[in-house]
């Protein structure tokens, strides 16, 4: 596996949000890291390194914190639908 600075770990986690739109979960899941360092990069150190960037990311990160109740209501409509069509049957 190929060793990157925090640097390019921060740039990289940064383009894949703006491009995927992707949640800091998504990316951590995606980058094999923790949830906290994926925060951490995108939200502190990419300050400092590139702040051009940091700007758009934190406009997505905003984005989907505004979008995270619908989210989670529609995980519970699934999961309770997906469980009342089981006992139907």
């Amino acid at each position: 596996m190929k060793c990157i600075s925090i640097e390019e770990r921060a740039i990289n986690l940064a383009q894949y949000i703006i491009d995927s739109k992707d949640t800091v979960r998504g990316a951590a899941t995606k980058f094999g890291i923790s949830k906290s360092t994926v925060h951490k990069d995108v939200s502190e150190r990419l300050k400092k390194i590139n702040p051009n960037l940091a700007k758009q990311v934190r406009i997505i990160l905003d984005e989907n914190k505004a979008e995270r109740h619908m989210r989670g209501g529609m995980a519970t409509k699934l999961k309770y639908s997906h469980l009342k069509g089981q006992k139907n049957n």
